[in-house]
């Protein structure tokens, strides 16, 4: 009997713990109830990321063809067209003879393989972990020196499938490529440059590489801009390229023509070279026995047109022709180097000048009448013009003669106390026509006594002939 109780106890307390149980379901199910059939905005769209769908490459069915290969292997030449994006036009280098160019390179082309099932029509984009596992053409830049994709955050590369097969294949690239410039005309030159594109492994028989929409296939920034060129004309043009071991291939060009800007130029070499040839000419109007003045003036106008020279030609290729700048500093340097010469000359001349001067001075002493004169006085007069005739020196035939006395020991005399003081005239008895070509003589040697004339002609010749070299030049460079 108490066994039979303590078992009705126990099942008794089952069934209560049971009732418990289920009421407190029922409330926690009512609330959760109560709150989805509550207001609209509390409601969450479902998890699509969640849903079970297939893979991209089963998608697309990358893992049931062969991407090795090229579409349409063994039929027709698959075509593969091109635009170009231009973003900036980075650098140009007249040294190394290349530029730099930041561009966006598109291509389109129609790949059945990739053709997929789409109820909305619209395509799908992927970035570049695709671009591994499917074929796309191998387009690459002819003559360039360096080039890059940028990995910033990721590889710039897109790649654009719709459901037909058609996809553009879309990358951002950075090229250093060569350019052959031309600087004998350098720096009033024109520079034209192409970028060329062309496919590396397939011939025009597998892959015709064409520009999507002619000219309007390559489009550039308005804000694009140079430090020392002026973009005149952006165009493209395509042909055909030959090599003798693999054949024909198709070869797109990018083609962009510069002007370069001359005002910096003329700031920093035309201007200092014409001042430097200028300021040469200032020597004509300083006296020729100012050694000092003109032969520093005339070394530094030298010394400073090579340092121009050399700055120039420092940040230019050594080319084996003449350009254009050569040729205005060159004949820039003659003018300065043949105004040392004129110096040289007329210094040359003045001193030969001189020494004739000085001879003629001592025959015309030697041939004259000396006579001194009773005149107490401590000057020395020396009459050398010889226009006195014999009745003239006849009337001073009272005065006692004494030889004729040099400058210097007259000098000498006049500092000597003991001495008398006296006046020695010279007298020169001559004939009329003598006396005729002695006056003609000095005034020749008047005309050359301050400046020389080769001077006076300098002044005039050389300004002129560098004003015409100017006129010249600009008329065939401009």
């Amino acid at each position: 009997m108490p066994y039979l109780t303590k078992a009705l106890i126990i099942l008794l307390c089952l069934l209560v713990t049971g009732e418990c149980r289920r009421h407190r379901v029922r409330r926690w199910t009512g609330t959760v109830e109560t709150q989805k059939h509550g207001t609209s905005l509390t409601k969450k769209p479902p998890d699509v990321t969640k849903s079970r769908k297939p893979k991209t490459e089963n998608l697309l069915q990358v893992d049931d063809h062969d991407f090795t290969m090229r579409p349409a292997f063994g039929g027709p030449a698959i075509p593969v067209g091109v635009d170009v994006q231009v973003e900036s036009l980075d650098s140009i280098s007249e040294v190394d003879m290349d530029f730099t160019m930041t561009l966006y390179l598109r291509h389109y082309w129609k790949d059945e393989r990739l053709s997929f099932t789409s109820s909305t029509n619209k395509s799908m984009t992927f970035d570049g972990r695709l671009v591994k596992k499917i074929w796309v053409p191998d387009v690459f830049f002819v003559h360039s020196k360096r080039s890059f994709i940028h990995d910033t955050t990721t590889d710039n590369i897109m790649l654009r499938v719709f459901p037909d097969g058609h996809v553009l294949y879309s990358l951002r690239v950075t090229v250093t490529a060569a350019c052959n410039m031309d600087f004998s005309r350098f720096p009033l030159d024109s520079q034209t440059c192409s970028l060329e594109l062309e496919s590396y492994a397939y011939t025009d028989e597998d892959l015709m590489l064409y520009w999507k929409s002619g000219d309007e296939s390559l489009s550039t920034d308005d804000r694009i801009s140079l430090s020392q060129f002026l973009i005149q004309k952006f165009h493209t043009t395509s042909r055909l390229a030959f090599y003798s071991s693999t054949g024909w291939y198709n070869r797109l060009y990018i083609n962009f023509t510069l002007r370069r800007h001359i005002f910096f130029f003329l700031l920093q070499t035309y201007f200092p070279a014409t001042l430097m040839v200028m300021l040469s000419w200032v020597s004509f109007w300083i006296d020729r026995r100012a050694v000092p003045a003109r032969v520093s003036l005339g070394i530094t106008t030298v010394l400073t047109m090579s340092t121009i020279i050399t700055g120039v030609n420092a940040s230019m290729p050594r080319v084996s022709y003449i350009k254009a700048v050569d040729i205005y500093l060159w004949v820039s340097f003659v003018f300065v180097f043949l105004s040392v010469l004129e110096y040289a000359a007329v210094n040359y001349l003045s001193t030969a000048q001189d020494r004739r001067e000085r001879k003629m001075r001592e025959r015309a002493r030697s041939q004259s009448l000396p006579c001194t004169c009773g005149i107490s006085g401590t000057r020395t007069m020396t009459m050398l013009d010889g226009t006195y005739s014999e009745a003239d020196t006849n009337s001073l035939a009272g005065y006692t003669e004494e030889p004729m006395v040099p400058e210097e020991e007259q000098e000498e005399m006049h500092e000597v106390p003991e001495k008398p003081e006296h006046m020695v005239v010279h007298l020169s008895v001559s004939s009329e026509s003598t006396t005729t070509k002695k006056k003609k003589s000095l005034r020749a040697l008047n005309i050359i006594q301050n400046t020389h004339a080769i001077d006076k002609y300098s002044r005039m010749i050389f300004p002129g002939s560098y004003i015409f070299f100017n006129l010249i030049y600009w008329s065939v460079y401009c």
